[in-house]
């Protein structure tokens, strides 16, 4: 059965009420007009199911500083949606989907994709993955009465955002990740720590969150030096950073750490006081010396990447190289697809009605064909995914998450430490 209401609550500064009819208080309206969805679902399910299949598209980056994020982001999308079809589908149709670019916030390429999607009619749109780009289109989107789902965006900004219940996320905000990645440093010693910041939503919601952490376990922060999108030339952030002497160097970037790596050995800083983050935390076997990062370490959300899911991976994409947020594109997808099928219908608002529903409070399962075996027989579900356990806030917010820490080895790879767990 459908789980029964909660209860009513704010978002993004709406107040948004349900009918006791429905499965989930996080309804929305359409098309910013105030106007509840044509196509809600009802305890009894006489929704109607919108004609033609699931459509979703994608917006992530395949050129710009994010484009290392494109491969297993897409890959986890591919994977869902091809187990997804072989379990039979939506409503009865195999799911579609269109992929296009994100770029980064250097370009309007965003803006063009989301504009070509929409006009293509998707129900939902997965992306984009870094939170400034997100911020160039979130508007666009949900309020054409759009669903979207990001699986890597970290900015608490959205858990506040006016986007009529229609934005929601597969990662934990920075809140967490900044808060973890400050003990780590302490933790390894550091009484004294300076950051190599990306001037955007990103990094700067991070260095907050971090400088939080560092404080509260009577750390400081000695220096934060800034650089913005579309930079090339970083000397004198290393200059600033390595004159005030830190016991910890976080770099929180994106692709720019590919440039900023070589000039912090210049300045013969160890790489055992180098720290990483999810934008940046790669495979660089191939860009650096052997031993060049031996002993730095850097921290990203979501559950170790385990063999099968990789196996599982490499059958949509063989030449993956790094997992970062596939598991969590995976997961934004089949939560989509099990929403979709709960509600009936393909309408954007509908299904990000069942969202909070099917992540919280039913039987547990891991997949579409398991959690739709359930619903088949009409149980309640619990989606718990391959990145760790979803369950969404009335914000779109999961809140409990996994982070992830990564210690790099000889070869330049980031191999699993440990896994941290906690509430968000």
């Amino acid at each position: 059965m459908i789980a029964p209401p909660r209860s009513r609550f704010t978002r993004g500064g709406r107040f948004l009420a349900v009918g006791a009819a429905l499965a989930l208080t996080a309804t929305a309206c359409a098309g910013g007009g105030g106007n509840e969805p044509s196509a809600s679902p009802t305890a009894t399910g006489s929704a109607p199911v919108a004609e033609g299949p699931l459509k979703v598209g994608t917006l992530l980056p395949s050129t710009g500083n994010l484009s290392f994020f494109g491969p297993p982001m897409t890959a986890g999308v591919d994977l869902a949606i091809k187990e997804i079809n072989e379990a039979g589908g939506v409503n009865g149709e195999d799911v579609t989907v269109m992929h296009r670019d994100s770029g980064d916030t250097t370009t309007n390429i965003a803006t063009q994709s989301s504009t070509e999607m929409l006009g293509q009619n998707v129900s939902a749109i997965i992306g984009a993955a870094s939170s400034g780009v997100t911020k160039t289109v979130i508007n666009q989107i949900t309020g054409a009465g759009t669903l979207m789902m990001s699986p890597a965006n970290t900015s608490p900004d959205f858990s506040t955002w006016d986007d009529k219940g229609l934005y929601w996320r597969t990662a934990p905000s920075d809140v967490m990740q900044g808060r973890i990645l400050g003990n780590v440093m302490v933790g390894q010693g550091a009484a004294t720590v300076g950051m190599i910041v990306l001037n955007d939503a990103y990094g700067t919601g991070l260095a907050k969150n971090i400088r939080m952490a560092v404080e509260a376990a009577n750390g400081e922060i000695v220096v934060e030096s800034m650089f913005n999108e579309g930079d090339s030339q970083f000397s004198s952030q290393v200059d600033e950073v390595v004159a005030a002497k830190p016991d910890a160097i976080a770099i929180l970037s994106f692709d720019q750490a590919r440039s900023i790596i070589p000039l912090l050995i210049q300045k013969g800083v160890d790489p055992t006081t180098m720290y990483f983050v999810d934008g940046n935390i790669l495979d660089y076997k191939k860009d650096f010396d052997k031993g060049t990062l031996e002993g730095a370490m850097g921290t990203q959300p979501g559950s170790f990447a385990k063999t099968d899911f990789k196996k599982r991976l490499e059958a949509v994409n063989d030449s993956l190289k790094d997992w970062n947020y596939a598991a969590e594109s995976y997961d934004a997808t089949t939560l989509i697809a099990l929403a979709s099928t709960v509600a009936k219908s393909h309408d954007g608002a509908a299904i990000a009605a069942q969202l909070q529903g099917v992540s919280r409070d039913g039987e547990k399962c891991g997949d579409f064909a398991s959690c739709k075996k359930l619903l088949d027989e009409g149980k309640d579900i619990d989606y718990d995914g391959i990145a760790g356990p979803v369950t969404w806030d009335e914000n779109g917010d999961i809140t409990e998450g996994i982070m992830g820490v990564y210690q790099y080895d000889g070869n330049n790879v980031p191999k699993p430490l440990r896994e941290e767990a906690g509430a968000v």
